[in-house]
């Protein structure tokens, strides 16, 4: 540090100094040239200022006195830190920052883990579109065929009440009929399933035709005549007409609506009442209800062309021979005017699947002509639960 500057009242006081004896200028080979030392004379010294860090102010005739201005003293950094210093020091627990930028391999237990994680999320995700299809299905589905149920209804009914009955071609019932692929012709009513039960059958089988109610096999005989009149419907979705026939018991009644009259078929005893049907007082087949309905075998005991019609029977799909005019017998001959009129409905079996058909016969066993005078007429049989 340079010595303190001493203030020009300073030197003024101080007493006169003897000139200083000459000195040879130095030489470049030898440096500086040594004085001799004289001893100089005592005199009074001053006190020196104090060292200080502060630059003082300057005056002069020219310039202003300027303010003091600290002087700017940088403090030593320290060194950083070598990375390879951090990463030699750290331990192998990755717990410490030499661990902080590698990712941690995955154990065994991770990996089940993450195994379990995936094949979890994959199961919701399946159930989640289990769920939507079965909902698409029985709902979306119902409300969309309910809309086509509802229009082939009154299509029907404005054709019955201008007269125009596609199976009344020719004025006489049977005889000829005249039914489009689609078209309605005829109404279903199964009074055990409640009393707003009631769909509009419609020509065919097709799956588009299924779709807007129960359909027809077409070539089976229709309602009332002697042969086979087989109705296909289905189970879940799609309106679901035939949802709940397999609840359907000997001697229950179907009835089915026509523009000319109202036909009562009965469903056939089941498998294992023939034997017993009408053996006791208790028996089923001496019911009121049951009154005309009995197993089928007409004249040759246990042997005649309907001895395997059951009122209800679980088949394989390509078991066709179920609608045939003679059920499970197609190959019977049996005359047209002395086969049994009977009605035949199928369905899917089981539920939610196509695996196998869910059989229903039953036989014609009573016939109303609709009165004209009495248009709001209907048969008893309706009102049976």
């Amino acid at each position: 540090m340079p010595p303190a500057a001493v203030p020009p009242a300073a030197l003024a006081a101080a007493p006169p100094v003897p000139p200083a004896p000459s000195v040879p200028p130095a030489s470049p080979a030898t440096g500086p040239a040594k004085a001799v030392p004289r001893p100089a004379p005592r005199r009074r010294q001053e006190p020196a200022e104090a060292e200080t860090d502060v630059l003082p102010k300057v005056a002069g005739p020219d310039t202003e006195p300027t303010d003091v201005l600290p002087r700017v003293v940088d403090e030593p950094e320290e060194p950083a830190a070598e990375p390879e210093a951090l990463a030699e020091g750290a331990e192998d627990d990755g717990d410490e920052a030499g661990d902080a930028g590698e990712t941690p391999t995955p154990t065994r237990a991770d990996r089940i883990r993450t195994s379990i994680r995936t094949v979890g999320e994959l199961m919701i995700t399946a159930g989640l579109v289990v769920l939507l299809f079965v909902v698409y299905e029985v709902y979306v589905t119902d409300w969309l065929s309910a809309g086509k149920q509802h229009d082939a209804t009154n299509a029907l009914d404005e054709r019955w009440r201008s007269g125009q009955d596609p199976l009344l071609e020719g004025g006489e019932r049977g005889e000829h009929y005249n039914l489009a692929e689609g078209q309605g012709f005829a109404k279903i009513y199964i009074p055990k399933f409640g009393p707003d039960y009631a769909y509009t059958i419609l020509e065919g089988t097709t799956d588009q035709i299924l779709e807007s109610g129960p359909g027809h096999y077409k070539g089976t005989a229709l309602p009332g005549q002697p042969g086979n009149f087989a109705v296909a419907g289905h189970r879940v979705g799609k309106g679901a007409p035939f949802n709940d026939l397999d609840q359907l018991e000997s001697c229950d009644a179907l009835v089915v609506e026509t523009s000319s009259a109202w036909y009562v078929y009965r469903v056939l005893p089941l498998g294992g009442e023939v034997e017993n049907w009408t053996k006791n007082a208790d028996s089923k087949g001496n019911q009121p209800r049951c009154d005309q309905v009995a197993p089928l075998r007409t004249k040759e005991q246990d042997g005649g062309p309907y001895a395997r019609v059951p009122g209800q029977e679980i088949v394989t799909p390509d078991r066709g021979e179920v609608i045939a005019a003679v059920p499970n017998n197609p190959s019977a001959s049996v005359p047209k005017a002395q086969q049994i009129p009977l009605i035949t409905l199928t369905t899917c079996h089981p539920r939610f699947s196509a695996k196998q058909r869910l059989i229903v016969h039953g036989r014609l066993v009573k016939e109303w002509k609709k009165d004209q005078g009495k248009p709001g007429q209907l048969p008893p049989e309706l009102k049976e639960g």
